[in-house]
């Protein structure tokens, strides 16, 4: 796997390589000796004479003044100069050059020619009749040279003879060599530092692993961090190979960009990881403003990312990022028109933030829409229905709305009536009564300050009596099981006291038929003997005794 890969690379090199254009465009003009009477003829002879087929650094020299520098540097600081060219990838457009002998620039009102806008230190200047680099550029020749080649770099790359070797596809042996050797090196580094990466964020991050996505992001992670440092590993050996400069350019054109995409992928996906750490710390507490709160953070910092990442991109491929940020913001007003409903759902989500008229896990109800809130996004809410259905609710339109939140309940109401048979005398129903209040006053989920159980209707059928009382329970579920235990308490009371539910029928009463007994149930109302039935009663319930 990795002879292919670095095989793949290699052609993608040799395909650059045979695209490639020399240092300056090769125009009719052909010289043997220095000419310097425009900043045109100044920069061809300095480029020219530093060619392979032309190498005469001596004449190559003579563009700097002797005032400037002495006999012996001034061949050095001419070849550090083209490699400064070489390593940049900067390709020098020779039919923009002006060849007027008294050019000036207007910038600066002088007989000056700058070679690049983003240095300005690199120009050359006319001195009497010649033009020749300025002192200045003397000057910071080294500087320039070591951004390219630090560390010394270039020592190693001295020590190989470049001319007079045989050229295979635009490039001599050595070249080939040091490609395929860039190439494996990456490789390698690339397995090491994945490696190395994880080991460290690992450790950084130990006290908050948790399960397997923690793994599987932190692996996420290290591969983007990897190829980061790669590219500027490679960012600095690639000039080193002095490769044509249309190669160069657009392999050096294309690490710059490398970089800072790696960058914003690591971070891009760095969110992940932070946004796990915090999802943890929102799950060990109550309330759930926080658990909104980090998808929202989440988001925000993922497209934060995505936009610098972006602009750097475009930077580093030599895009007017002020430019390109001015039109945006004359096109600013069109977008906000055309994107009405976006900023509308946006400013939305921050009242909901704001006012919190629900929380997620909140069960609310609005225009026909009932159930648990799962997510609070930069554009709709979502709503999980209890037929488990997901409903999108812009956040623009969820603000106008009156919404019903039972997730706000202090306490959950249980209304029912309890239908009884006419039949049942008023002493039975009166301890039945005291009964209920008893398994209300003794269940511990309910609101003790405030209930109603009372004898409340005479109904068609039955006797009514209305029980109204309240839970105090944070979910539904938990609604659920206290009224499940206290209608089997209710059923289990009424058994004890003989007291029968009533439900509509039809029937008829034939109480002196012979040898029939009565269907009405006979009672014992002695007082002392009906207190004695509900004592037994709260003693043998499970609920009472708690």
């Amino acid at each position: 796997m990795l002879k292919l890969k670095s095989f793949c690379l290699y052609l993608v090199f040799l395909f650059l390589s045979l695209l490639s254009l020399p240092t300056i465009a090769q125009d009719t003009l052909v010289i043997d000796r220095a000419e310097l009477n425009t900043p045109y003829h100044t920069i061809y002879t300095h480029l020219y004479f530093l060619m392979p087929e032309n190498y005469d650094a001596e004449i190559a020299a003579r563009v700097f003044r002797p005032e400037d520098v002495a006999d012996k540097d001034a061949e050095r600081l001419a070849i550090m100069l083209k490699q400064f060219y070489d390593g940049k990838g900067y390709y020098i457009d020779m039919d923009i050059i002006p060849r007027e002998s008294d050019y000036i620039d207007t910038a600066t009102n002088r007989n000056r020619y700058y070679l690049f806008k983003n240095y300005d230190e690199i120009y050359v200047e006319k001195v009497g009749d010649n033009w020749y680099y300025s002192s200045r550029t003397v000057n910071e020749i080294p500087n320039l040279h070591r951004q390219v080649y630090p560390f010394g770099s270039d020592l190693l790359m001295n020590l190989i003879p470049r001319y007079g070797q045989k050229e295979f596809f635009g490039l001599q042996v050595w070249q080939h060599l040091g490609i395929l050797l860039i190439i494996i090196i990456a490789f390698i580094l690339h397995k090491i530092l994945t490696l190395l990466i994880e080991f460290v964020i690992n450790r950084l991050t130990k006290r908050y692993k948790e399960g397997k996505d923690h793994v599987k992001i932190v692996h996420r992670i290290a591969i983007p961090v990897s190829y980061l440092i790669l590219t500027l590993v490679v960012a600095a050996l690639v000039p080193l190979v002095q490769l044509p400069i249309t190669t160069g350019r657009y392999i050096i054109l294309t690490l710059n960009a490398l970089t800072p995409l790696f960058g914003a992928i690591a971070l891009y996906r760095g969110v992940d990881l932070v946004s796990l750490y915090f999802e943890r710390q929102a799950s060990k507490t109550a309330n759930t403003l926080d658990d909104m709160l980090v998808p929202l953070l989440r988001k925000s910092l993922k497209v934060f990312v995505v936009i610098t990442g972006v602009l750097f991109i475009l930077q580093n491929l030599n895009f007017n990022i002020t430019a390109l940020l001015a039109g945006l913001s004359i096109g600013g007003l069109a977008f906000a028109l055309a994107a009405q409903d976006m900023i509308k759902n946006f400013f939305g989500s921050l009242m909901i933030f704001a006012d919190k008229p629900f929380q997620i896990g909140d069960w609310i109800n609005f225009q026909g829409v009932d159930g648990m809130v799962e997510e609070v996004g930069f554009r709709s809410t979502r709503v999980r229905t209890f037929a488990n259905t997901l409903v999108s609710v812009p956040n623009g339109r969820i603000v106008d709305m009156v919404v019903d939140n039972f997730g706000k309940r202090n306490y959950r109401r249980f209304f029912t009536t309890i239908a009884i048979t006419y039949d049942t005398p008023p002493a039975v129903i009166q301890t039945f009564v005291d009964g209920l209040r008893k398994i209300i006053e003794k269940h511990p989920n309910t609101r003790k300050d405030f209930y109603e159980i009372h004898l409340n209707n005479l109904g068609s059928h039955s006797l009514d009596i209305m029980f109204y009382v309240f839970f105090k329970v944070p979910t539904w579920s938990l609604e659920l099981k206290a009224r499940h235990e206290i209608i089997m308490e209710t059923i289990s009371l009424a058994k004890t006291l003989g007291v029968r539910f009533a439900f509509p029928t039809e029937t008829i009463h034939i109480e002196d038929f012979p040898e029939k007994t009565s269907s009405t149930p006979e009672y014992n109302l002695e007082e002392q003997h009906l207190k004695s039935q509900l004592a037994a009663y709260v003693q043998k319930s499970k609920l009472m005794n708690k």
